[in-house]
């Protein structure tokens, strides 16, 4: 007899429904098809044993198990409960009315109890775009599913509640969240506030302006100076997630298995602090099943590299076209696969070896050699895609000692969000812009166009600070984001001169 129950793979952050077909005919066997890796394989000791704890049985007879469409590589053990019931309602166990209104997923284990299984939103999308009825699942992962309405979501902790439900008509209890509501009460403050930063006033001002546009920057200074102290309360300062953008970083995280909060979805942005050890495929994605790296985890929220420089070079530059594009593209010889990637990048570094390169009061000083070396392994086209570079002094023990506390994240979070609401009447009519530093050379010539003061007060600072050309550009985009946070239309050349004051690294003689 031949059987049909329905479970979805994961490609990208997008989900494909699997037909698994359960045919059992005369003879003995059991032949699993349809390119199934390890995982899928090794089911059948994991199905036996939690069947037959349960008091059911694999029958004794040939057994032909087809995963269709049979040329997509299935990987994981979440088609165990798939499998399972399939085998049951082929051989008759169980009644099997209903088996094609649901998609099944879950991990068995040996008592059958089901374990947690990854890509659980992507897989419920698609369950509702294909008009089933309902997703059945491990009760760990409800909530993440319940997410998507118009779909009958049931969490399930053992397979005997799933043979009974179709069996026997016995109820499952239905996750229901209101996804609007639940996203709304959850969306708490960032741990981290700049409150806690003493003095730094220049570059808390520095970090607003690149949350007010989206724009990625540098920290260059000694250790101790704080550069990690203000990246980390970085995304204290953003705009809260929209419900959209909590969707799409949700759909990425769920397909890693990161998704352990309350409400099902992310309500954060995120914040990504890799290692410099960090290998390339780590960092952009990929490896034989691709899996998102940390440019897409990072998706809608902050990637901080500390140390950049102590990075691979290799690593680095695979960087380069995923923040021009804000995506990355990982193809194989079968298939292509897209994540999502639009990051605000931080970087910290120190401007030497020692890190005190040029500072008086310290011995442990450095060569310009030394330093020219050290900075070498940044690579000109990067550093291109880096807006605002400044420089991190270290805080005077007066300012330390002080019990005030400065102004604290919400206060900034909101004229972040005023500029940012600037921004997006700015764009409107565009699908992919939504902040500043998305603009490209024609939009800049188009929003960013300066008076004749401005244009000789720009003219005169590049070619007596030696400014290179890439930074022109960069400049602008900056300006246009100081003009939106003090609510002018125009860029004035007040505008324009605190822009060029984050330039360091474009600057002839900064090397010393």
């Amino acid at each position: 007899m031949l059987k049909k129950v329905y479970g979805s793979a994961v490609f990208g952050i997008e989900a494909t429904t699997i037909t698994v077909e359960v045919n059992i005919a005369k003879g003995i066997g059991y032949h699993l098809v349809g390119l199934p890796d390890n995982a899928i394989k090794e089911s059948n000791y994991r199905i036996a044993a939690a069947l037959q704890n349960n008091e059911y049985k694999i029958p004794g007879k040939k057994l032909t198990i087809n995963m269709a469409p049979a040329d997509l590589r299935k990987e994981g053990s979440s088609y165990d409960l798939t499998l399972a019931i399939g085998i049951l309602a082929a051989s008759d166990q169980i009644k099997s009315e209903n088996l094609e209104k649901y998609v099944i997923m879950g991990e068995l284990s040996l008592d059958g109890s089901l374990q947690p299984i990854r890509g659980v939103l992507p897989i419920a999308i698609k369950a509702r775009e294909e008009g089933f009825k309902g997703f059945i699942l491990p009760k760990q992962n409800a909530k993440e599913a319940a997410v998507v309405n118009n779909l009958e979501v049931y969490g399930v902790e053992n397979i005997k509640q799933v043979i009974n439900f179709f069996d026997k008509g016995e109820p499952l209890e239905q996750t229901i969240i209101d996804t609007r509501a639940e996203f709304l009460n959850n969306l708490a403050f960032p741990e981290f506030d700049f409150s806690d930063v003493k003095g730094q006033e220049s570059i808390k001002r520095c970090m607003e302006i690149a949350a007010a546009g989206g724009h990625n920057v540098i920290l260059i200074g000694p250790p101790g100076s704080g550069k990690t102290m203000l990246a980390k309360r970085l995304p204290s300062i953003l705009p809260p997630l929209t419900l959209q953008e909590a969707l799409e970083t949700t759909k990425i995280h769920s397909v890693v298995g990161n998704t352990k909060h309350k409400s099902g979805l992310i309500s954060e942005r995120p914040f990504r602090n890799p290692h410099h050890t960090i290998s390339d495929v780590a960092l952009v994605g990929g490896g034989s099943y691709p899996q998102p790296g940390e440019i897409s985890l990072a998706h809608n929220g902050v990637l901080f590299l500390d140390e950049l420089p102590e990075f691979k070079r290799s690593v680095l530059e695979v960087m380069r076209q995923p923040l021009e594009d804000r995506e990355v593209t990982i193809s194989r010889a079968r298939f292509t696969i897209t994540y999502p990637s639009s990051f605000m990048l931080v970087a910290s570094m120190n401007p030497s070896p020692s890190g005190f390169f040029n500072d008086p009061n310290s011995p442990m000083g450095a060569s310009a050699m030394e330093m020219h070396r050290y900075m070498g392994k940044i690579s000109g086209p990067l550093l291109d895609r880096i807006d605002i570079h400044i420089e991190v002094t270290p805080v005077p023990f007066e300012k330390l000692s002080e019990e005030r506390k400065g102004e604290t994240s919400e206060t900034i979070r909101k004229r972040v969000i005023k500029a940012r609401e600037v921004q997006i009447e700015r764009f409107k009519d565009s699908e992919i812009l939504h902040s500043n530093a998305q603009m490209n050379t024609k939009q800049i010539r188009k929003h960013c166009k300066l008076d004749k003061e401005a244009l000789n007060l720009l003219k005169n600072a590049m070619e007596r600070l030696g400014l290179s050309a890439r930074a022109y550009d960069r400049i602008l985009k900056v300006a246009r984001t100081i003009a939106d946070l003090g609510n002018e239309p125009n860029i004035l050349p007040d505008h324009i001169a605190e822009a060029i004051q984050y330039r360091s690294l474009d600057r002839e003689g900064w090397l010393g």
